[in-house]
């Protein structure tokens, strides 16, 4: 009947406190991941290794970069840290699996895996962080990348009900 193609209005957005809820849950994994790979790296190189020389002095160097440095080099790392999530998860996080939400196109399909590294890259702006105050809770992250985060039950419900409307008035081969 309609034969229109979906498209993800802001009715499905998920909401401010599910966006705030998966930032927080991703930087504490983020922060457990990066902590224990320290970790194991320290072990394997005081365990393994007699001259620990080089080591010693890259933890030195990475120590005294100044804040500047280090917040970038964070953010860096940060920003792999979802671009890797978003590509092996199919549009999800940690945070996006607790609060069942989910990354998606326009149209409601799975980003491909540009569109995750241009959304992650886009998280590297300075002050992209404010970006969400705006009415519809989207980062730039989101509008630069035209990708949506959604909640997963109200998105299956509304492509099934399109789905449905489009069946409307076809007729049955029997």
């Amino acid at each position: 009947m309609s034969n229109q193609e979906f498209t993800v209005m802001p009715d499905l957005y998920a909401s401010r406190g599910n966006r705030f809820a998966n930032f927080i849950i991703d930087k504490i994994v983020f922060y457990a991941l990066i902590l224990g790979l320290s970790f194991l790296a320290g072990m394997i190189v005081y365990s393994f290794f007699t001259d620990t020389t080089a080591f010693d002095k890259f933890l030195y160097e990475l120590e005294n970069k100044g804040d500047l440095m280090d917040r970038l080099i964070t953010s860096i790392i940060f920003a792999v840290f979802y671009m890797i999530s978003e590509i092996l998860l199919k549009g999800k996080t940690i945070g996006k699996y607790v609060t069942k939400t989910v990354v998606v196109m326009e149209d409601g399909s799975k980003p491909k895996a540009s569109d995750i590294i241009l959304r992650s890259l886009c998280r590297l702006i300075p002050f992209e962080a404010l970006s969400f105050l705006g009415a519809e809770a989207r980062g730039w992250h989101d509008t630069l990348s035209k990708t949506y985060v959604v909640d997963i039950s109200r998105l299956e419900a509304k492509k099934k009900t399109h789905s449905e409307l489009d069946q409307i008035g076809v007729s049955l081969n029997i």
